[in-house]
């Protein structure tokens, strides 16, 4: 899917994304809009980030309440509506 205001592609399972976020960032706000509202008790959700430069970040669901991260509202704008709304 094609989200047109921030030029970003993604999907339930394989999205491409053109930003200049931090790769790790992207896929905790990622992440992190997936499974808000969503009861996910039982189930496992990862988000692997993979780079031009062929580098790559796995970020899990435990990293983001372990940490008590936060979503950087610059990094939100690469997301798609759908993603951006449900952090909001």
């Amino acid at each position: 899917m094609h989200e047109r205001f921030s030029g970003v592609w993604i999907c339930k399972d394989l999205g491409r994304a053109t930003t200049s976020a931090d790769p790790a960032e992207l896929g905790r706000a990622v992440l992190a809009a997936y499974l808000a509202g969503r009861d996910s008790r039982g189930e496992t959700f990862r988000v692997v980030v993979r780079t031009d430069h062929s580098n790559h970040v796995v970020i899990t669901a435990d990293q983001l309440t372990a940490s008590g991260w936060e979503a950087d509202p610059a990094v939100c704008q690469a997301l798609p509506a759908y993603l951006r709304n449900a952090l909001a």
